[in-house]
Formats: C-alpha cells, structure tokens, sequence
C-alpha cells in the first residue's frame, strides 16, 4: 500500500507540459467593408438636359467619382499580395 502513495505523489511531482501553440491559416475575406456606390446627378439627367447641364452635372460628379474609386481602392489593398505591391 506504501508503495501505491509514493508512485501516486511521484506522478504529481511531474509538471504538465506546456501548451502548444499552433496556427492553422484561416479563409478570411480580404474586403472588410464595401464602400457604397455615389449617386451620380448625370444618371438623374432628363433626356432632354442641355450641353450645359450635361457638363455642369459631370463636374460635379467628378469628385463623388475619385472618391468612391480611392475607397474602392483601400478596400482591395488587403487582397493584393505582398510582392505585387512593391511593384505598384
């Protein structure tokens, strides 16, 4: 009966290994978020809209256009990989 405790507390004596940390690749999407399109005023154009108009509705639409495309932009970046990057 001795002999059972001693061989009992010798196996308490030895320390739990350590955990192991493993990683394992996981898909994720590389977009996290989709910028939402603009609202163009050329789209909105009546048939009808004059020269002017039509010029004066692009101009403005230009900057809405830059922005979403620079959004765009940042949103894809993540899905770009690392060697192709250094060559843009």
């Amino acid at each position: 009966m001795k002999w059972m405790l001693i061989l009992l507390l010798a196996g308490c004596a030895s320390a739990p290994p350590a955990p192991l940390r493993v990683e394992v690749p996981v898909m994720i999407s590389c977009v996290g978020e989709v910028p939402k399109r603009p609202v163009y005023e050329f789209s909105a154009l009546a048939p009808t809209a004059t020269d002017g108009e039509i010029v004066l509705a692009l101009a403005r639409d230009w900057p809405r256009g830059r922005k979403y495309e620079v959004e765009l932009e940042a949103a894809i970046a993540g899905c770009i990989p690392p060697n192709e990057k250094a060559e843009r």
